[in-house]
């Protein structure tokens, strides 16, 4: 039987539990959205010019349990990594995605930037990657996880790519690691996934639990992967686990393919036009995944979550946002007949009525929809257990709950690039990358654009 067809849905206050009908206790103990009890957020610091400023970054981030030693005792040990403003094409800003690594104050729960609490440099700004993925500067897709592996002690793990690459020049390999001190980086790598689609494996990129890796990865302690608009990459978030090392710690040769072991890939949309079988659960072209962690709690449970602004409106489409409102689409009609431009929630395709373009929009040409929500969305791990025993396919794991995050955000309380970042329902671009500190059930969360340009960091207990 189609596994689409099996499910049910429960749906209760602000997110929905999909379970397999007949099946609703997994072997696996798993998180369930109730276990996420929100804490507040906090500001990110410095006010400096590009490239050193977090405005327009937020795009990588990780957790670092050995950070702030002298940090106060107030629950929030450790520190971050985060990247900051983006690289620039055309050498207008070739030393973007620096990295600085900022303390972690006591979040407050408020709707107002100014309310929030400051963190403060550890480390100042340091472009750590310089001479790494110099091929990489049109729209960077970055991920970052620092993961203390007994054989090589802590690194600073990187995925890297760009919006395309469809060029011979933007087609190099993807990962690398740094050391943790960003005085002195001393880059290794980089690394291929081995023969993988670059739309599927550079937007993020977080630690596997040791237990879980040896059980059923060979070892195998970091997950990649990314979602590229469209469904380029498999429609919905792809997940790959792979090792940068040999087994006496040394980094693997510059240029290597490295093993790679497929936990999640969907059918990709340049492969079929169907969005509907091989693909997730209530797809759309205009989803957006940015970042992941796999939970493990103090209380036994576990999941894999994807965090991302969803497509959730009743059509979806690639054009531009119609200035007559948000259920009117707006599609790009040069591509009318080449592919299906515009679609309704169900996958099937839009009416000629709608395959129409608009007077008065902006330039920010893409894929749309009539609505849009940030969303948790989260995977048993049994179920990608199977994917890497060979025993399931690597498209058939589905989300068994998803969580609403939209109550908690600022949502742009600036009003920044708002042509290009959408308004109201259409607003894009909501959710950054996420870290965990799994010693404290804690996950970190970076919401775009809420402090201007600056992105903050909202924080939940997973218990």
């Amino acid at each position: 039987m189609n596994r689409q067809t099996v499910f049910t849905t429960l749906t209760i206050a602000a997110f929905t539990v999909f379970a397999p009908a007949g099946a609703l206790h997994a072997a696996t103990p798993t998180v369930d959205p109730a276990d996420f009890t929100y804490l507040g957020a906090f500001r990110l610091p410095g006010d400096g010019e590009r490239p050193e400023t977090f405005g327009y970054g937020g795009n990588a981030m990780t957790f670092n349990p050995q950070g702030d030693p002298a940090g106060d005792n107030d629950g929030f040990p450790g520190s971050l990594f985060v990247m900051g403003h983006e690289r620039l094409p055309y050498d207008e800003l070739p030393n973007g995605n620096q990295i600085a690594e900022v303390s972690i104050p006591r979040p407050v729960a408020a709707k107002s930037p100014g309310a929030l609490p400051r963190a403060a440099f550890i480390q100042p700004f340091r472009d750590a990657a310089r001479g790494l993925f110099t091929e990489y500067g049109e729209i960077p897709r970055v991920g970052m996880a620092l993961v203390a592996e007994r054989a090589t002690g802590p690194k600073l793990h990187l995925a890297w790519g760009q919006h395309f690459h469809e060029d011979a020049a933007a087609q190099g390999p993807t990962h690398a690691w740094l050391e943790p001190d960003l005085d002195n980086p001393n880059p290794r790598g980089a690394w291929y996934i081995g023969r993988q689609s670059l739309y599927s494996v550079n937007g993020y990129l977080f630690e596997i639990p040791r237990e879980w890796a040896e059980a059923h990865a060979g070892g195998r302690r970091l997950a990649t992967g990314r979602y590229r608009d469209g469904g380029w990459s498999g429609q919905g978030p792809a997940l790959f686990a792979y090792q940068a090392w040999t087994g006496d710690g040394a980094p693997a040769a510059p240029g290597a393919h490295l093993k790679e072991l497929p936990l999640l890939l969907y059918r990709s949309s340049r492969d079929s036009e169907d969005v509907v079988n091989q693909a997730l659960r209530g797809y759309q072209h205009a989803d957006e995944w940015e970042g992941g962690a796999w939970l493990t709690t103090s209380t036994g449970k576990s999941a894999v979550l994807f965090a991302g602004t969803k497509g959730v409106g009743a059509k979806y489409w690639y054009g531009w946002v119609n200035p007559a409102g948000p259920e009117f689409p707006c599609v790009e009609t040069e591509f009318v007949g080449q592919f299906t431009v515009c679609r309704n929630a169900d996958g099937t395709p839009c009416s000629g009525a709608d395959l129409q373009g608009c007077a008065g929009h902006n330039d920010f040409r893409g894929w749309w929809s009539s609505r849009m929500e940030a969303w948790f969305i989260l995977y048993n791990p049994d179920d990608l257990a199977r994917v890497a025993s060979g025993d399931a396919q690597p498209w058939e794991p589905q989300p068994y709950a998803h969580l609403a995050l939209d109550n908690r955000l600022l949502l742009n309380p600036g009003r920044v690039e708002e042509d290009m970042l959408g308004t109201g329902p259409q607003r894009r671009y909501r959710i950054g990358d996420v870290a965990y500190d799994r010693a404290h059930d804690l996950l970190y969360v970076l919401e775009l654009f809420a402090d201007d340009t600056r992105p903050v960091v909202h924080v939940w207990q997973v218990r």
